[in-house]
């Protein structure tokens, strides 16, 4: 899970690409979600709602960025 704290490292430093080009290194659904993440943040959200969908979460129903982001970390966390 190093990874992914790396990507959310950059997305919180503003590191966008390096962040984007990071999350795509990891296929598992966590990563899709981040990926996804990434793009809401980024302002696309049509590929955010793909990666979403890719990480067997509902886009629609999603919360705002920064609770989607404290939702991540928590499962992250927690494994």
């Amino acid at each position: 899970m190093t990874l992914l704290h790396d990507v959310l490292a950059h997305m919180r430093a503003g590191r966008w690409r390096e962040a984007h080009d990071l999350v795509q290194e990891d296929g598992s659904e966590l990563a899709a979600w981040l990926h996804g993440i990434l793009h809401i943040q980024e302002g696309d959200l049509e590929d955010a709602e793909y990666w979403y969908s890719k990480a067997n979460r509902h886009f629609r129903s999603r919360g705002t960025l920064q609770e989607e982001l404290q939702r991540f970390e928590d499962v992250l966390r927690t494994g």
